[in-house]
Protein backbone atom coordinates (compact mmCIF):
# COMPACT_ATOMS: atom_id res chain seq x y z
CA UNK A 1 0.00 0.00 0.00
CA UNK A 2 1.48 3.37 -0.90
CA UNK A 3 1.89 6.07 1.71
CA UNK A 4 -0.67 8.25 -0.03
CA UNK A 5 -3.28 5.50 0.04
CA UNK A 6 -2.59 4.71 3.69
CA UNK A 7 -2.97 8.34 4.68
CA UNK A 8 -6.19 8.62 2.67
CA UNK A 9 -7.48 5.44 4.30
CA UNK A 10 -6.70 6.75 7.78
CA UNK A 11 -8.44 10.06 7.02
CA UNK A 12 -11.53 8.23 5.77
CA UNK A 13 -11.60 5.99 8.85
CA UNK A 14 -11.23 9.00 11.13
CA UNK A 15 -13.93 11.00 9.33
CA UNK A 16 -16.43 8.16 9.58
CA UNK A 17 -15.41 7.41 13.14
CA UNK A 18 -16.06 11.00 14.16
CA UNK A 19 -19.52 10.88 12.55
CA UNK A 20 -20.31 7.64 14.39
CA UNK A 21 -18.77 8.64 17.70
CA UNK A 22 -20.81 7.74 20.74
CA UNK A 23 -18.37 9.45 23.10
CA UNK A 24 -18.91 13.04 24.25
CA UNK A 25 -17.31 15.61 21.97
CA UNK A 26 -15.26 16.97 24.88
CA UNK A 27 -13.16 13.78 24.79
CA UNK A 28 -11.65 14.84 21.47
CA UNK A 29 -10.53 18.18 22.91
CA UNK A 30 -7.72 16.57 24.88
CA UNK A 31 -5.88 15.52 21.71
CA UNK A 32 -3.26 18.14 20.82
CA UNK A 33 -3.01 19.52 17.32
CA UNK A 34 -0.86 17.24 15.16
CA UNK A 35 -1.85 14.11 17.07
CA UNK A 36 -4.64 11.53 16.88
CA UNK A 37 -6.18 9.14 19.36
CA UNK A 38 -6.13 5.43 18.60
CA UNK A 39 -7.59 2.54 20.57
CA UNK A 40 -5.39 -0.52 20.92
CA UNK A 41 -6.10 -4.01 22.16
CA UNK A 42 -7.66 -7.30 21.27
CA UNK A 43 -10.32 -7.34 24.00
CA UNK A 44 -10.03 -4.30 26.25
CA UNK A 45 -9.10 -1.18 24.35
CA UNK A 46 -6.55 1.29 25.65
CA UNK A 47 -6.37 4.81 24.26
CA UNK A 48 -3.07 6.18 22.93
CA UNK A 49 -2.38 9.62 21.46
CA UNK A 50 0.20 9.46 18.66
CA UNK A 51 1.65 12.01 16.22
CA UNK A 52 -0.11 12.13 12.84
CA UNK A 53 3.33 11.84 11.22
CA UNK A 54 3.23 8.14 12.15
CA UNK A 55 0.57 7.68 9.45
CA UNK A 56 3.40 7.86 6.90
CA UNK A 57 5.47 5.11 8.53
CA UNK A 58 5.33 1.61 6.98
CA UNK A 59 5.08 -0.16 10.37
CA UNK A 60 2.10 2.02 11.36
CA UNK A 61 0.54 1.54 7.93
CA UNK A 62 0.66 -2.23 8.53
CA UNK A 63 -1.42 -1.68 11.67
CA UNK A 64 -3.88 0.46 9.68
CA UNK A 65 -4.27 -2.33 7.15
CA UNK A 66 -5.15 -4.75 9.97
CA UNK A 67 -7.69 -2.25 11.28
CA UNK A 68 -9.26 -1.95 7.82
CA UNK A 69 -9.45 -5.74 7.44
CA UNK A 70 -11.11 -6.23 10.83
CA UNK A 71 -13.35 -3.18 11.13
CA UNK A 72 -13.67 -1.63 7.68
CA UNK A 73 -14.86 1.89 8.40
CA UNK A 74 -17.05 1.00 11.39
CA UNK A 75 -14.85 1.49 14.44
CA UNK A 76 -16.65 0.50 17.65
CA UNK A 77 -14.81 2.92 19.93
CA UNK A 78 -15.80 6.00 17.92
CA UNK A 79 -12.17 6.48 16.94
CA UNK A 80 -9.47 4.63 15.08
CA UNK A 81 -9.33 1.13 16.59
CA UNK A 82 -6.30 -1.07 15.87
CA UNK A 83 -6.62 -4.77 16.67
CA UNK A 84 -3.23 -5.70 18.04
CA UNK A 85 -1.72 -6.53 21.39
CA UNK A 86 -0.72 -3.53 23.46
CA UNK A 87 2.88 -4.72 23.85
CA UNK A 88 3.26 -5.04 20.07
CA UNK A 89 1.89 -1.54 19.57
CA UNK A 90 4.30 -0.15 22.16
CA UNK A 91 7.17 -1.86 20.30
CA UNK A 92 6.07 -0.15 17.08
CA UNK A 93 5.86 3.22 18.87
CA UNK A 94 9.29 2.71 20.40
CA UNK A 95 10.89 1.96 17.04
CA UNK A 96 9.18 4.98 15.47
CA UNK A 97 10.27 7.34 18.23
CA UNK A 98 13.90 6.22 17.76
CA UNK A 99 13.91 6.92 14.02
Amino acid sequence: MTRHLAAALAKQILRRSVWNASKPASRSLDVPKGFLAVYIGEREKKRFVVPVSYLNEPSFQDLLTKAEEEFGFNHPMGGLTIPCREDKFIDVLSSLSRS
